[in-house]
C-alpha cells in the first residue's frame, strides 16, 4: 500500500508550491474584441487615422454659402454697373445761388425728350417726333428730404415766373432756353429755395422703367380718353404697361382742371413706380433685379454732384412721399390759371428752406387751391 498522497486531477503539483493557478476559473474570451494584431476601429495598421467618410450634410452647407456669396456680389455689382452708365449734367447755374440751406432739395424733371424711342415706337406712344434742342418739360417736381415729413411738390409747367434775362413767361420755357442750369436758376429766384441734386427722366426712359418693374397700379378718378396721349382707360384701379403710365401722366385735355390735374398723375405714376422698385420682390428676383436697374440707368440724367447715396435716397424717399407716410402737393395756386398764390406760395416756400416741413400741411393740396 503506497504511503503517496494522490495528484490532483489536471496532473499540476502547483498546489504545492502555492499556486493556485491551476484551480482558477478559465477566464471567458469576449467575442467583441479585436482579432489578435488587427487595429482598433478607426485606426489603421500603421497607427495612422481612417479617413472619416464624406458627410453629404457638409457639402450642401458648402454650397448653400458660394451661392449666398454669389448672390451678394450680383446685389452690389449691378447698381455699380448701372450707375456708371447713367449720363451726367452740368445742371449748377454760374450765377449767385441761395446759400445752403437745412435738408437736402431735388429737382425732378420729365422731360419730352424721345431719346431710346424708335419712330415707329414714337408713332405708337403718340409722342411725335423731337422738337428739336434741348427739349421741354412736361414734368416740374421739387422734393425736400429734411428731419420732417417728406414733401414732393409740383410746379405745373405753366406757371407764370420771372425767367433771369428773358423775362416773365411760363416756367418750362426756361429748360428750352438754357437746360438743367437756367431751370434750376429759375427754381432758385422764384422760390429762395436751393437746388441740391438734379434728375431728369424722358419719355422713353419712363417707359423701359415701367416695363422693367412689370407695370403699376394706377386708379383714375374718372374715364380718360385723350387721342393726344393715345388713352382710352375706365375709371377705377387697374394695370398699366409703359405704353399707357406715359400717357396717363401727360394726358390734360380731358380733365376740367387740366394741367392741375395732371400734375396730380405725375406724383401718381412716379410714386407708384418708386413704391414697385423698393418692393421686395425687386430683390428677390434676380431677372427684375436686373432690369431694373438697367431701365433706370438708360433713363435718367443727372446732375454731376448727384452721387449713388443720393440717387438710393431719392428713389426710397419719392415712395415714402405719396404713400401717407410724407406730403405731396401741387405749388399754392390762386387760381385754375396756375399763378401762384402771392401769400401762401412763399409761406410754403420759407418753411421747406427752414427745413419745417410738419408746419407745411395746411398749405399743401392736391392741386394747390386752398382748401374750402
Amino acid at each position: 500500500m503506497s504511503n503517496r498522497t494522490p495528484e490532483p486531477s489536471g496532473g499540476s503539483y502547483g498546489w504545492l508550491y502555492g499556486d493556485d493557478s491551476a484551480t482558477r476559473p478559465v477566464a471567458k474570451v469576449s467575442d467583441d474584441l479585436p482579432p489578435p494584431n488587427l487595429p482598433p476601429p478607426g485606426r489603421k495598421a500603421d497607427g495612422g487615422r481612417t479617413p472619416p467618410k464624406p458627410r453629404k450634410k457638409r457639402k450642401f452647407g458648402r454650397f448653400v454659402g458660394l451661392l449666398l456669396t454669389a448672390w451678394l456680389i450680383f446685389l452690389i455689382a449691378v447698381p455699380i454697373w448701372a450707375w456708371s452708365r447713367i449720363e451726367r449734367i452740368d445742371a449748377e447755374p454760374d450765377s449767385e445761388r441761395p446759400a445752403n440751406q437745412l435738408g437736402t432739395n431735388y429737382l425732378l424733371v420729365g422731360s419730352d425728350s424721345r431719346k431710346g424711342l424708335t419712330k415707329e415706337q414714337q408713332q405708337e406712344l403718340t409722342t411725335g417726333g423731337d422738337s428739336g434742342g434741348r427739349g421741354r418739360t412736361d414734368t416740374i417736381m421739387l422734393m425736400h428730404v429734411g428731419s420732417g415729413p417728406t414733401l414732393l411738390m409740383s410746379i405745373p409747367r405753366d406757371s407764370l415766373v420771372d425767367i433771369p434775362g428773358y423775362g416773365r413767361t411760363k416756367i418750362n420755357a426756361a429748360f428750352a432756353y438754357g437746360g438743367p442750369e437756367l431751370l434750376v436758376e429759375t427754381i432758385e429766384s422764384n422760390t429762395g429755395i436751393r437746388v441740391d441734386n438734379f434728375i431728369e427722366i424722358g419719355f422713353g426712359g419712363l417707359v423701359k422703367l415701367v416695363d422693367a418693374i412689370g407695370g403699376i397700379e394706377i386708379c383714375p378718378k374718372e374715364d380718360v380718353k385723350d387721342k393726344d396721349a393715345g388713352l382710352d382707360l375706365k375709371q377705377g384701379c387697374q394695370q398699366a404697361d409703359g405704353a399707357i403710365a406715359l400717357g396717363y401722366s401727360r394726358s390734360r385735355h380731358t380733365y376740367a382742371t387740366q394741367d392741375i390735374q395732371r400734375v396730380q398723375s405725375q406724383r401718381e405714376v412716379l410714386g407708384a413706380i418708386a413704391s414697385k422698385t423698393k418692393s421686395p420682390w425687386t430683390v428677390i428676383n434676380p431677372l427684375r433685379y436686373f432690369r431694373t436697374a438697367e431701365g433706370a440707368s438708360t433713363s435718367l440724367r443727372i446732375g454731376e454732384n448727384v452721387s449713388m447715396l443720393d440717387g438710393a435716397r431719392f428713389a426710397f424717399e419719392l415712395s415714402s412721399s405719396v404713400s401717407g407716410k410724407g406730403l405731396n402737393c401741387t405749388v399754392p395756386l390762386r387760381d385754375f390759371a396756375v399763378t401762384w398764390d402771392p401769400e401762401r406760395a412763399p409761406q410754403m416756400f420759407d418753411l421747406i428752406k427752414r427745413d419745417r416741413t410738419s408746419q407745411i400741411k395746411g398749405l399743401c393740396t392736391t392741386d394747390g387751391l386752398p382748401k374750402g
